[in-house]
């Protein structure tokens, strides 16, 4: 029993210690710094324009083209009309438009919103703008506008007195270019009648140059 265990583990093959060397790994590459041009040259489609222009064409340099226009809001009005549903409201809304140097207008726009109310007015105003004349900051001499029910007093003033005036006849004098002058509301608080006597008493407005002109 004990011979044929020996002659039984005799036959078994031994497994030969294997000859091939294992091969060698192949090292990864070595990762480059990614390089940051900051200074914008030689770059791709992404980065800016070697003529230094913006890609939208627009130079930030150039002035807009046109004067400055002051657009004020003087008031909105707000209308119900009642029906089987309910309430529908309007609006409509009182603008006045100017350059601040003598061109002024004044609009009414109405629409079932604010922002479209405001935008009609606005509009409008700048289809109906007119000259005043003017002498430097102020106005040239008194003057009493007038419009339905609506009297406004305007009077020249010294620099630094400053716009002695509210509501709509601050706004069309300021949109007007005066910066010094005193007025008074003498008649209607109605926003439409001030604003058109205000408007009213700036056209009534003549400088010493024309009134000569005249009398020559």
């Amino acid at each position: 029993m004990v011979s044929n265990s020996k002659n039984r583990m005799s036959t078994e093959p031994t497994s030969a210690p294997s000859t091939e060397a294992a091969a060698p790994e192949t090292a990864a590459p070595a990762r480059q710094p990614r390089q940051f041009n900051r200074g914008g040259q030689n770059r791709g489609p992404g980065g800016p324009r070697r003529d230094g222009q913006r890609r939208d064409n627009r130079d930030q340099s150039a002035p807009s083209d046109g004067p400055q226009m002051i657009e004020k809001v003087v008031f909105i009005n707000r209308c119900a009309k009642v029906v089987k549903g309910g309430r529908r409201f309007s609006f409509a809304a009182l603008a006045v438009v100017g350059d601040g140097k003598g061109k002024i207008g004044i609009g009414y726009g109405k629409a079932n919103e604010v922002p479209d109310a405001i935008k009609k007015g606005t509009a409008n105003a700048h289809k109906h703008m007119v000259n005043v004349k003017l002498k430097g900051d102020t106005i040239p001499h008194d003057v009493l506008g007038v419009a339905d029910g609506g009297k406004v007093l305007l009077k020249p003033a010294t620099t630094g007195t400053g716009l002695i005036a509210g509501g709509g006849v601050r706004a069309v004098l300021e949109a007007a270019g005066v910066k010094n002058v005193l007025t008074k509301s003498m008649g209607s608080n109605n926003h439409i009648a001030v604003v058109h006597a205000t408007l009213n008493g700036l056209l009534q407005l003549r400088l010493a140059d024309d009134i000569s002109a005249v009398r020559k």
